[in-house]
């Protein structure tokens, strides 16, 4: 383990920074498309069961981001406190946070399964569900509230591998998931007449397969840090030190999970088109900025490890290379998705209104898109160095703080254009916000001890 613990500081702290981020970046990147690409497969399978069925999926897409703003607000958190952790060389304060980071979320997981089961109708009319839609999305929401503790402990296993520099590792339980996800929908929604209900199974499925991948990492002492249950802190000191350095990952998803709420609300007096319609372009939007969100996660654990070990530097290198590639990548992407936006839009349903309103909203998100690695990277640098609060009101800006309020009083005078200006509008506007809070930190950075 000291061998071992040697060889990833000298990689972490001397490896160019270009080739390091795009090293751990890969993995990460290929870790969101598949989730995305999956999450794209679930709404394109119900999409050819009903517009109301494919409506079903945006609605509870809400549920999903309650999930993972619990998963990534512990994973997140855990993760920054470790990178930097074991850029001071001292694992045995490392496997304190996984091992409490773990066992929250898992926690959490547990009490939102139960809760979202008894009070599951409800909860889906509170997401923004119609009364066409909600059979649907009761149906599909109980399969994604089953899998609830393994998507939350998913994704703290996930980030705690990422920032310890073990992307691959995390790469691979993922993708398992994702791909058995890719192939069993068709196979439960048609082969065994399951309908929506059988995305639903076949996601959670996936998720637990994901899980005992993941988790098996731990067990088979690939790792630094250990997950166990006599490495939990027996105070509160380091859940409390996880949740506020979490904090703005919580707020992030969130804030997505109270975006989709009022964006269905919103569109919900436009018809289930428009539901439906914005539910394909949320989905097609997540998989371009996805790649801008997997180079980041590549970038946190350099700036984290590299702060803590007091090489500011690598720390400035990293940001400036991680930005200007993030900008590149997603711009080239949103182009092209731009030029095809209707196609794309028309795999899901092929109806001339679902694909006018939804073409023309993802043609607004793409251009959009090209500013959004600007706020991402800022956020994710400010978590890893463990500076939460600018961190919080960054990624409030873009998760939410912005989004909700153009979303309510746009339509009032755009009707549905004004739902489709919302995000991107909050998008280009975060960006600007945060990029003279980038450039002054920056330039505050001591010289490397």
């Amino acid at each position: 383990m000291s061998l071992d613990s040697d060889a990833k500081y000298i990689k972490m702290t001397q490896t160019p920074i270009p080739r390091l981020i795009i090293s751990l970046g890969i993995p990460t990147t290929i870790s969101m498309l598949i989730t995305n690409i999956y999450n794209m497969a679930d709404s394109y399978f119900v999409s050819q069961i009903s517009l109301s069925a494919g409506g079903a999926t945006g609605v509870v897409f809400g549920v999903m981001a309650i999930l993972q703003a619990f998963g990534f607000m512990f994973g997140h958190g855990a993760g920054s406190k470790i990178s930097r952790l074991l850029g001071q060389r001292n694992t045995k304060e490392a496997s304190k946070y996984a091992s409490t980071g773990f066992f929250a979320g898992l926690g959490c997981g547990i009490i939102i399964l139960a809760l979202g089961l008894v009070f599951l109708e409800p909860l889906m009319r509170l997401l923004g569900s119609t009364d066409t839609i909600l059979p649907y999305a009761k149906d599909y929401g109980m399969w994604i509230l089953i899998s609830a503790p393994a998507m939350t402990t998913s994704c703290v296993l996930n980030n705690i591998l990422r920032y310890e520099g073990r992307a691959t590792l995390a790469m691979i339980g993922l993708t398992t998931g994702g791909i058995l996800n890719i192939i069993l929908d068709p196979v439960f929604i048609f082969v065994f007449d399951m309908g929506i209900s059988g995305a639903g199974f076949a996601t959670a499925l996936s998720q637990y397969t994901s899980f005992f991948i993941l988790i098996s990492m731990f067990l088979l002492k690939k790792t630094q840090s250990e997950i166990s249950i006599r490495n939990v802190d027996k105070g509160f000191s380091v859940l409390w030190d996880i949740i506020v350095v979490g904090l703005p990952s919580f707020a992030r998803q969130g804030l997505n999970s109270i975006s989709t709420m009022v964006l269905n609300i919103q569109a919900k007096q436009f018809g289930d088109v428009a539901i439906a319609a914005m539910s394909y372009v949320g989905r097609t939007s997540f998989l371009v900025f996805s790649v801008g969100l997997g180079i980041g996660q590549g970038f946190q654990p350099v700036s984290g490890f590299n702060y803590g070990a007091k090489k500011y530097s690598r720390v400035k290198k990293g940001t400036l290379f991680t930005l200007g590639l993030g900008m590149a990548l997603i711009g080239i992407i949103a182009i092209c998705c731009s030029i095809f936006a209707p196609q794309i839009i028309s795999l899901f349903r092929n109806e001339e209104a679902v694909i006018e309103i939804g073409s023309q909203a993802l043609r607004l998100y793409c251009i959009a898109l090209i500013f959004f690695p600007v706020s991402v990277v800022v956020t994710m640098l400010f978590q890893s160095i463990g500076k939460s609060l600018p961190a919080l009101i960054l990624s409030s800006l873009h998760g939410g703080v912005l989004f909700i309020p153009l979303c309510l009083i746009l339509p009032r005078y755009l009707d549905v254009f004004g739902i489709e200006l919302a995000q991107p509008i909050s998008y280009v506007v975060s960006a600007i916000i945060s990029l003279p809070c980038m450039i002054i930190f920056l330039k505050k950075l001591p010289q490397d001890e």
